[in-house]
């Protein structure tokens, strides 16, 4: 598919922990960038930075919902449209499971269609919870999954499940091009401090000298990619030109158990948290880990941040925020809640967390 030489992209889900840093990556690269986000999960505190920045605009919105004529003024037309919309940690997507379900489902459905009418390339983030509690190891991208359809996480399972399926359909209608990713667990700066997963409750738990929970006796397994690494893996797929189309894994193929991964973020630290057990959630994955071979391939793609570093950039982070935090409240949505409106840029506050 040929695209204009000026790219403008749509980011859904912009203000999130991801999806800003994918707003960052494509203004490097000099395109033009809209986010949309509707703050469930998303932060304004994310895009702050750029505020001043003349090639992006802000609209608040939730892609659950028909998408705001705002998003078309002027005749604007996308290049490329990125959905990343969606609560994705379990405690946020437990808090309100119809409206993540509905949000993968009919924001991606809106989405395809405005790509459709717009003759925009079309990207998924998908995610490596489609696989379940996996009985396959390392989990292929032909694997079918193992995923309980009526338990806690199936408003985020099902719910991105049934996207791919929609986005495939996209595909196979040749209503237009679409990519998928299947995004595995990934962590850095910008996370949610709030988010419930291992990464940023055993940083925020270590920094205040607190005990570091595990949900489980600490031998769950999980592979962890650093932000900057899967960015470029999401540009990579979202630019490539080649005959695939099916779903590409996108995670770091290094597996640790989460108690390795706890006293990692005890020694980056420099804490004295002791690691203490409680039980394990429902349907809580036992091990997790990408093969990916066909990222490799196909993309050119493999992590490259190594865990230490990519913790100590974390850590970092975090004690910045926490630090900021004390001296002003940190900002999850715009200015006074208003559209901010400019003659160029349209900052009309965010849209759909990721």
């Amino acid at each position: 598919m040929a695209h204009r030489a000026e790219p403008l992209a749509l980011v859904a889900g912009g203000a999130g922990f991801i999806g800003s840093h994918l707003c960052d990556a494509l203004l490097a690269r000099g395109w033009s960038v809209v986010a949309v986000d509707s703050f469930h999960t998303g932060r304004y505190d994310n895009l702050r930075h750029l505020e001043r920045e003349p090639r992006f605009d802000l609209v608040e919105a939730d892609v659950m919902e028909p998408l705001p004529p705002r998003l078309t003024r002027a005749g604007r037309r996308f290049t490329h449209v990125f959905n990343l919309a969606s609560a994705a940690s379990p405690p946020h997507y437990q808090a309100d499971p119809e409206h993540t379900l509905l949000t993968n489902v009919l924001g991606t459905r809106h989405l395809l269609a405005l790509s459709a009418v717009q003759g925009a390339r079309f990207f998924l983030a998908s995610t490596s919870e489609v696989y379940g509690d996996p009985e396959v190891h390392p989990q292929r991208e032909s694997y079918w999954g193992h995923v309980n359809p009526t338990g806690p996480r199936a408003c985020y399972d099902e719910g991105k499940r049934a996207a791919e399926t929609l986005t495939f359909d996209h595909l196979r209608a040749r209503r237009g091009d679409a990519r998928v990713a299947r995004i595995f667990n990934t962590y850095g700066p910008r996370m949610r401090a709030d988010d419930g997963r291992i990464v940023s409750n055993a940083i925020t738990q270590a920094l205040a000298g607190d005990d570091v929970t595990l949900y489980s006796d600490g031998s769950q397994t999980r592979s962890f990619c650093y932000v900057d690494d899967l960015v470029d893996g999401l540009m990579r797929l979202m630019l490539h030109e080649n005959d695939y189309r099916g779903a590409i894994n996108l995670g770091n193929p290094v597996e640790l158990s989460v108690r390795e991964l706890a006293e990692a973020v005890v020694r980056t630290t420099g804490s004295r948290s002791a690691i203490v057990q409680r039980p394990l959630p429902v349907d809580d994955p036992r091990r997790r880990r990408p093969d990916i071979a066909l990222a490799r391939r196909v993309l050119g793609w493999t992590p490259t941040v190594p865990l230490a570093v990519g913790l100590e950039r974390t850590v970092a982070h975090f004690a910045a925020e926490a630090r900021a935090a004390a001296e002003r409240p940190l900002a999850t949505r715009p200015r006074n809640g208003h559209a901010v409106l400019r003659t160029g840029p349209v900052w009309s506050d965010g849209g759909a967390g990721a």
